[in-house]
């Protein structure tokens, strides 16, 4: 009778198939089967959801994983997480285990370490837990402060739909419109007058360098004038003209008196009048001046 039968063969390759599942799946989860690792316990008052096989990183390397999660259904005060580092990892005294979770709700421990390291921990000890607020928690939080808000933003929006139904609002719009073109063409006109400003600068800055050489020229033979000889000659000039002001205000001289002496005015007053009478009665009798007589007979 052999021993090999079918039906052995078959438990065998069964036996074989559950080994490697089971080594597949501690695999996959994280843990190890035929390395050592040291284990360290650690006690939170909410896990948030940790399982077995969790991960454990320390500084964003991942260096363990949960190994057990034990529950005291007597005392329910905490509950202890057992788990395994590599044996190469030793904590310091001082790490403090963080229960962290990320957007997706995935739940990891992140071991900090002190900053000022004295001695570690001795391996089986136990860390006490910290767990920090993930994204949906301080969402959850926020849930009562949005409902809260949730009228004033109906009646926010209310306002809003009001305030853009306005025809005022489609008027202002096509303002805008119409000011945005005006300052289109008012740049093209810009850009048109700066060409020609571009164009024109150089003749007229060499236009100003002519001026600016006659400027120095004329100024060169300004200071090639004698002033205070002019001035002198001005000085003179100013006291000839002062001097006959003088003459004319004084009754010294014809002109003096002329302009001072009422008498002499009078006089030639008189005479003017004497003049002008004696013209006029020349017009009305001009014989009695001037006499032609072919014959020698004088009118009387």
């Amino acid at each position: 009778m052999k021993f090999l039968t079918k039906e052995v063969q078959i438990a065998l390759v069964a036996i074989v198939g559950i080994v490697i599942l089971f080594f597949g799946l501690s695999y996959l989860k994280g843990l190890s089967i035929m390395s050592n690792k040291n284990a360290y316990y650690i006690t939170f008052s909410d896990i948030s959801g940790l399982s077995a096989s969790s991960p454990v990183y320390a500084r964003g390397y991942r260096v363990g994983v949960v190994k057990d999660i034990v529950y005291d259904f007597e005392k329910a005060n905490d509950i202890v997480a057992v788990i395994e580092v590599d044996e190469r990892m030793n904590l310091p005294q001082g790490t403090a285990a963080v229960l962290e979770s990320d957007m997706l709700g995935n739940i990891k421990i992140n071991l900090q370490f002190p900053p000022q390291i004295s001695s570690m921990l001795p391996k089986g000890d136990t860390i006490r837990g910290q767990v920090t607020q993930g994204i949906m928690t301080k969402a959850a939080e926020l849930v009562p402060s949005i409902e809260q808000m949730l009228p004033k933003l109906d009646s926010i929006l209310y306002s809003l739909n009001t305030l853009l139904a306005d025809p005022a609002i489609a008027h202002s719009l096509h303002n805008v419109d119409q000011i945005t073109t005006n300052l289109n063409t008012s740049t093209r006109e810009l850009n048109h007058l700066m060409a020609g400003l571009n164009r024109d600068v150089p003749s007229m800055m060499q236009k100003a360098g002519v001026v600016l050489d006659n400027t120095g020229e004329l100024t060169g033979k300004l200071n090639q004038i004698d002033v205070a000889a002019t001035m002198a000659k001005v000085d003179a000039t100013l006291q000839n003209v002062q001097q006959m002001t003088e003459a004319l205000n004084s009754k010294k001289g014809s002109l003096g008196l002329l302009m001072n002496d009422p008498t002499l005015y009078n006089n030639l007053n008189a005479t003017m009048r004497s003049a002008d009478s004696l013209l006029i009665d020349l017009r009305a009798h001009p014989k009695r001046y001037v006499h032609f007589s072919v014959f020698g007979k004088k009118d009387k």
